[in-house]
């Protein structure tokens, strides 16, 4: 049993938004047993974790991430989306599991320490004759302490079909869909308080015939498991579906049953209304990542309209090749300052952005036990202090001041009741 004692502000993310100042958490057997002020009804002396001066959100959750990604940052500096990727594919062409290893290693630590609890990542590139990929991040995953997301992807359009990627990094459809099922039965927890769930991910309209696509879905619904796809990222893309397809890319996705609620789609930067009314009528959530996308000159993605629309948005760093950061707290800063660029100061608040970030993700990956900070719920807890020189300044609102000032590390991070970070480290 533990107690978080006397924070500054426990924000729960419930749906009524209650923040309590001076307040106190206490965690039991994982779960959050009791939030409020003064003393909780406890029977024995639980550990006390002091919480002065702190400031207690929910653990944040990554709705989009490339992990492997990670030891190739600031490359192709100028290039969008295509030129980007066809510098990287031959980089990415060699990695093996030890690559695996110490990219998961710095990706997972990065976002813990910005204060992320529970990430999702979309692993498509398997090279041949290459084995454990995903094995090996869902290993790291677990020796960190990370409740993890991981889609098993898949690309089976190289060059030689018309595809984007090299041969040598695509597989054939048989071998995809034996490779995901088996990931599903080996992997997959669909237990409430879940650390690892299994998703299917086919890459992208440009990497993934059709067929794939509608068969995946098939897979992911006949094991009930989620559905994850890069969608509408560059107007390059959206061209490519209107010349290749005559569909805009979200039409593209709902003629292979790609939507739906047990879906979640990253980017969806070049979505119009339509699309939004489609997402939220099949109740299709959306993965958004800000940062990637204006270093990728690709836009920025309506998502102020969406939320209006009814449509679920979580928030994503996206690969670390394309964001060059793990930092999923400066992510929500990039969402908050995106959108009033777009929209005006008055377009998206602190603590909106904070919202996506929380329970926004939970819906995204599909739970119901994470993203809040209420009795029952996962004790998946982050903890920042505010007390610092970045935060000078900034008393009259600490909760703001974590999406207005310096993103820095999450002072201590509970996962399951149980600690990732303590004191920053």
């Amino acid at each position: 049993m533990i107690l978080i004692e006397g924070c500054r502000v426990v924000v729960t993310m419930d749906d009524a938004g209650t923040e309590l100042e001076n307040a106190s958490v206490l965690i039991e057997g994982g779960v959050i047993a009791w939030v409020g002020q003064g003393r909780p009804p406890v029977r024995e002396q639980p550990d006390v974790i002091d919480g002065r001066g702190l400031v207690a959100l929910p653990g944040l959750i990554n709705t989009h991430h490339h992990l492997y990604q990670t030891l190739t940052r600031v490359r192709a500096q100028e290039g969008g989306l295509f030129d980007w990727l066809r510098e990287l594919y031959p980089v990415w062409a060699t990695i093996d599991a030890d690559w695996e290893r110490t990219a998961a290693e710095v990706g997972l630590a990065e976002l813990a320490l910005s204060g992320c609890s529970t990430t999702t990542d979309h692993h498509y590139v398997f090279p041949s004759g290459v084995t454990g990929l995903l094995e090996t991040e869902i290993e790291v995953a677990g020796q960190l302490g990370l409740r993890f997301h991981p889609c098993r992807g898949s690309m089976d359009l190289g060059e030689s079909s018309g595809g984007l990627p090299p041969d040598r990094v695509v597989e054939d459809i048989d071998t995809i869909l034996a490779a995901t099922d088996e990931a599903i039965q080996r992997f997959h927890d669909p237990a409430a308080g879940s650390m690892l769930r299994i998703a299917v991910g086919p890459c992208s309209p440009f990497s993934v015939s059709q067929r794939l696509m509608r068969e995946s879905a098939a897979l992911a619904r006949r094991r009930n498991v989620r559905l994850h796809t890069h969608i509408a990222e560059t107007l390059d893309e959206a061209n490519y579906c209107k010349s290749t397809f005559n569909r805009r890319p979200l039409e593209l996705l709902d003629d292979v049953g790609f939507l739906g609620p047990d879906v979640w789609l990253a980017h969806c930067v070049h979505v119009d209304d339509a699309d939004m009314k489609r997402m939220a009528a099949t109740r299709t959530a959306a993965a958004w990542c800000p940062t990637s996308n204006m270093r990728l000159g690709s836009g920025f993605a309506p998502a102020r309209e969406m939320l209006d629309a009814g449509v679920q948005v979580g928030l994503a760093v996206d690969g670390s090749a394309s964001n060059d950061s793990g930092n999923l707290l400066a992510e929500a800063r990039q969402a908050m300052l995106t959108t009033r660029a777009r929209k005006g100061a008055a377009s998206m608040t602190a603590r909106q952005a904070l919202r996506v970030a929380t329970r926004g993700g939970a819906a995204c990956l599909g739970r119901d036990d994470v993203g809040s900070l209420e009795v029952g719920k996962r004790a998946d807890i982050a903890l920042f202090a505010t007390d610092g020189l970045p935060y000078r300044g900034a008393e009259a609102d600490p909760v703001a001041a974590l999406v207005f000032c310096n993103s820095g590390p999450v002072q201590h991070l509970f996962v399951e009741g149980k600690p990732v970070v303590h004191d920053g480290h």
